[in-house]
């Protein structure tokens, strides 16, 4: 362990799959996908074996940190007559490799929904999306864990989801087949549009927070980004040297990092096809070296709420947490079983992580007050591009020191 680095603690539970005796345990068990709605008060998981568990969150109540609460959970899921969320376990019928929660959406997108689905409860209607092994993707609303919908169309395994952040109902898909597809969950509940252009496997797809791009990344070395206005390629970029994996945008847009499986990550400005930095994964322990398998080789990665923060996990079996403005880890934390995803609490404070034999764990993360540049820089960021920062009448210097950093730190 290097000097700077320090270990996460475990939490004092880790979620296990309760298996019926009938299942083959050795077969696909894996947690491939994992998800906190985006309101911190839902943690849906899937646990392998066709099947994914709703849990109201937080959990029991002497296992929480102090201070670590879902904000607003009673106003978003206690409906009059109903009590308090219980959990729920979804029977998929195939083996799930994406979940993904909808934003809450505004009362118009409530009444569409009631109008396409009189036999639904008039409830808040947040939904979770699951993606299946047969390319077919379910619809289930949270609350009653009712199945809503079956999208068809990917002619082969879905890979991943993600839903707008607007609140638009918008969700979109990857695919094996090589596509990315778009559906709109309040305009009849259709495909909108197909969009091709990769060669291989499409593995991964984040929206930007402000709704403009979507980045998506593929067995191939190519990072795409799409207009969502459009729906047209803006431009691919180039500097990984193996099959790209995972992707994510900072939530004030004006980032984008890629994992991949040469080992990388790398820090993107999405607006000039800058690369700004590269995050090199070494190994740690000289005694896990396989000559057969790249053990540092990247899963999947994601940024911390306030955009501070970058949560990784490799084929070490380690995750580790970046501070962006660094080159090293800041953090790490040793896991008995392979790590497939991982993501942040929405509020900050814990990380869970998707294992391979069917477990979640939850971790605790870096937790820091914003300093005021940071937040100055953030709000700015979030409506002018890196072009219209430059373009400001104000000196340089102070272009780069208030609104450029750390992005500004070239590679």
């Amino acid at each position: 362990m290097e000097a700077g680095e320090e270990l996460l603690p475990l939490f004092d539970w880790e979620l296990k799959p309760g298996r019926p005796h009938q299942f083959d345990w050795k077969s696909s068990c894996e947690t491939w996908s994992i998800a906190f709605s985006p309101d911190g008060s839902w943690f849906a998981w899937s646990q392998g074996h066709c099947i994914v568990k709703l849990i109201p969150w937080p959990l029991e109540e002497q296992f929480i940190p102090k201070g670590f609460e879902a904000k607003n959970r009673s106003s978003k899921n206690e409906t009059k007559g109903q009590g308090s969320p219980k959990e729920k376990m979804l029977d998929c019928g195939q083996i799930v490799w994406g979940v993904a929660f909808s934003p809450w959406p505004s009362p118009p997108s409530k009444k569409l929904w009631a109008h396409n689905h009189p036999q639904v409860p008039d409830v808040s209607c947040l939904v979770l999306a699951t993606g299946l092994n047969n390319g077919q993707i379910k619809i289930w609303e949270v609350q009653t864990g009712l199945l809503l919908l079956n999208l068809s169309g990917h002619q082969d395994v879905m890979r991943d989801l993600s839903f707008t952040p607007s609140g638009s109902l918008i969700l979109v898909s990857t695919s094996r087949d090589k596509t990315l597809r778009i559906w709109y969950l309040n305009k009849h509940s259709k495909q909108i549009q197909v969009l091709l252009g990769h060669l291989q496997w499409v593995y991964c797809c984040s929206i930007s927070p402000d709704c403009s791009m979507l980045c998506s990344v593929a067995e191939e070395k190519s990072v795409f980004l799409w207009s969502m206005r459009s729906y047209t390629l803006i431009r691919k970029l180039e500097g990984h040297q193996s099959s790209v994996v995972s992707c994510d945008s900072s939530p004030n847009s004006a980032l984008l990092v890629t994992a991949s499986y040469d080992t990388n990550v790398i820090m993107w400005d999405p607006y000039t096809s800058e690369r700004l930095r590269s995050l090199h994964h070494t190994q740690v322990d000289p005694a896990m070296d396989d000559s057969n398998v790249h053990i540092s080789s990247l899963r999947s990665l994601c940024f911390s709420p306030e955009g501070l923060y970058l949560a990784t996990v490799a084929d070490d079996r380690l995750l580790r947490i970046w501070a962006l403005e660094l080159k090293t880890p800041i953090a790490f934390a040793p896991v008995t079983n392979g790590l497939c995803c991982c993501t942040f609490f929405p509020h900050g404070g814990v990380i869970a992580t998707g294992i391979r034999d069917g477990h979640v764990q939850f971790w605790t993360a870096p937790r820091v007050l914003s300093s005021l540049k940071h937040l100055c820089r953030k709000a700015l960021q979030s409506f002018l591009t890196t072009y219209q920062v430059l373009a400001l009448p104000i000196p340089k210097k102070m272009k780069e020191t208030v609104f450029l950093e750390p992005f500004g730190m070239r590679y």
